[in-house]
């Protein structure tokens, strides 16, 4: 006899009891709220790409525990064991190539269930090739970033992937080609203090939260009640951070008509 499962969830942001399919039939958007739950890296592939197909490259990279780390009675190695695992990852990203709108692109996808979507040392190196090998095929480059930043059990490691990154984006650039970053929730620390920030165009996902430091960080520093919606997408569009807001069932179409506008490729 088949378990069954249970087929509701709770919205958590309206807290309003839903059909698990309404939820998934709406791009995984609250059909009550519009609130975005979060998307595997795979299923956001498979949403921007023609037909939901793509090519992955670069996924035999492997992360090491280098520094030999313990986080509390687990190391890093038995954490990252468990993450490849339960995600059926090797990182916490994935390079992509394929077409959208006929347009040949690169997409590096980040997944937050993988410690946080955090950049350790593979991340870094893996969104890298995904610059570089959109640069050697002088196609565009667009990083869809869902993390928790630096990966502490990485040390230095991690942070000096903020370098490479922006210095890979900065040869790409040289080439005069485009470089769009979506913003998801969330999107902070060292990733927000490099790649994911430095797009032609930087778009976000509503009330996505994106910062350096996480607000409860920052109160406690400065000893001062924050704003409301502060470090959310709304509130970073009005401060001029970002340059828009995009739903998630416009997404597709609003990077086809960007590429296209990047490339002077009118339909």
């Amino acid at each position: 006899m088949a378990v069954m499962t249970n087929p509701w969830t709770r919205c958590n942001s309206c807290l309003k009891i839903l059909f698990i399919q309404d939820i998934l039939d709406n791009n995984t958007v609250c059909p009550a709220c519009n609130f975005h739950f979060r998307l595997s890296a795979l299923d956001r592939l498979k949403s921007l790409f023609d037909n939901g197909a793509f090519t992955v490259f670069d996924d035999n990279i492997q992360p090491v525990d280098a520094l030999g780390f313990m986080d509390g009675l687990k190391s890093y190695a038995q954490k990252l064991e468990e993450n490849q695992k339960k995600t059926r990852l090797s990182e916490a990203v994935i390079n992509a190539i394929g077409t959208m709108g006929g347009i040949k692109v690169v997409i590096s996808a980040m997944d937050f269930s993988f410690l946080g979507g955090s950049m350790g040392s593979v991340v870094g190196e893996k969104v890298t090739r995904g610059i570089e090998r959109a640069t050697k095929e002088k196609i565009p480059y667009i990083v869809v970033s869902c993390s928790g930043g630096a990966r502490m059990q990485e040390g230095a490691l991690s942070l000096m992937q903020m370098m490479k990154t922006s210095a890979a984006l900065a040869r790409h650039e040289a080439a005069r080609l485009p470089y769009i970053s979506v913003l998801a929730d969330p999107t902070t620390g060292g990733v927000t203090a490099s790649y994911s920030m430095l797009g032609d165009i930087n778009v976000a996902e509503p009330q996505a939260l994106i910062g350096f430091a996480g607000p409860r960080v920052i109160e406690q520093t400065i000893k001062e009640k924050l704003p409301k919606g502060f470090q959310r997408s709304e509130f970073l569009l009005e401060h001029g951070m970002v340059d828009d807001i995009v739903e998630r069932k416009r997404l597709r179409p609003y990077l086809i008509k960007a590429m296209r506008l990047f490339l002077n490729r009118p339909e």
